[in-house]
């Protein structure tokens, strides 16, 4: 691994991602009906979306996944569709972001090993039990009472104290085999999970935010290469409108990790994502 450069994974991840382009124009494309590539007000809200979205997550190196699958479930997609739209759309952003990460020097090579490899893995298992095992409709709720823990996870750590900054990666591949698992069951947590965890531990904020968002570039690959062909590709205005927003906003993210209070960001994708799983949970339990 010592021999495998920055530039070595920069190429990588445009190689990967113009693979998945040719799939999805070869494969997917000629599947879609004229109306759903139709770029109306719904396109352009989901372009303002992505936008936020990917804004938060760059400078964070959290909240894309969740905010955008917290929406999308809210509109009455199912599990299986929502976590292979925000996937899909994910692979773009995040490829772009982290490529900006390195370039803007936010990036830790044994950090991004330690990460990736149970990361792949894990996000593989997970995404082929909600693609062809588990019952989409049925866990949705329990979905929706996650994300809502997840939301308080982020407006807590909004408010934690300031912690002294040293390197400490043990636990890097167990936060690592969770969160992806967790990310590609409910279409976000990698970044909840990972980033939070690795800086309570004392590590560098925009290190560790950097590196994450960089390998989660390759968890969300594998879990839109698996959902993809267990659901296809269906709402494609939701996705391009996430895909054009967050390629926009994904630079800007990576820019802003060292220049917006990380406080006041967190404390709004918190209130944000509590209010709208609340909304899901009360819509599944009692409405």
């Amino acid at each position: 691994m010592k021999r495998i450069r920055l530039r070595h994974i920069g190429i990588f991840i445009v190689l990967l991602k113009l693979s998945l382009i040719a799939i999805v124009v070869i494969k997917y494309l000629p599947e879609a009906k004229p109306e759903d590539l139709t770029f109306d007000q719904t396109f352009l809200w989901f372009v303002l979306a992505g936008f936020l979205a990917q804004i938060v997550d760059g400078a964070l190196g959290m909240a894309y996944g969740v905010t955008s699958n917290t929406l999308l479930l809210s509109t009455g997609l199912s599990p299986k569709v929502a976590s292979a739209a925000v996937h899909t759309a994910e692979v773009f952003t995040t490829g772009v972001s982290g490529l900006s990460h390195i370039k803007f020097g936010n990036f830790d090579k044994t950090l991004f090993f330690k990460l990736v490899i149970p990361g792949v893995i894990s996000s593989a298992i997970g995404s082929y039990l909600l693609g062809n095992i588990i019952d989409g409709d049925f866990i949705k709720p329990y979905i929706m009472i996650y994300l809502l823990v997840l939301g308080i996870i982020i407006l807590k750590k909004a408010f934690a104290n300031q912690i002294n900054h040293e390197k400490n990666i043990k636990n890097a591949p167990y936060l690592a085999l969770f969160g992806a698992f967790l990310d590609s069951i409910g279409g976000g947590g990698w970044g909840p999970i990972v980033t939070s965890n690795l800086i309570n531990k004392g590590n560098t904020p925009n290190i560790v935010i950097g590196t994450v968002n960089t390998a989660e570039f390759f968890i969300t690959y594998v879990s839109a290469g698996i959902l993809i062909y267990f659901a296809g590709i269906q709402s494609w205005q939701i996705i391009l409108g996430l895909i054009v927003g967050g390629i926009v906003a994904a630079p800007l993210g990576a820019y802003f990790t060292k220049k917006i209070s990380r406080k006041s960001l967190m404390t709004m994708v918190g209130v944000l994502i509590i209010i709208t799983s609340l909304y899901g949970i009360i819509k599944a339990f009692w409405l």
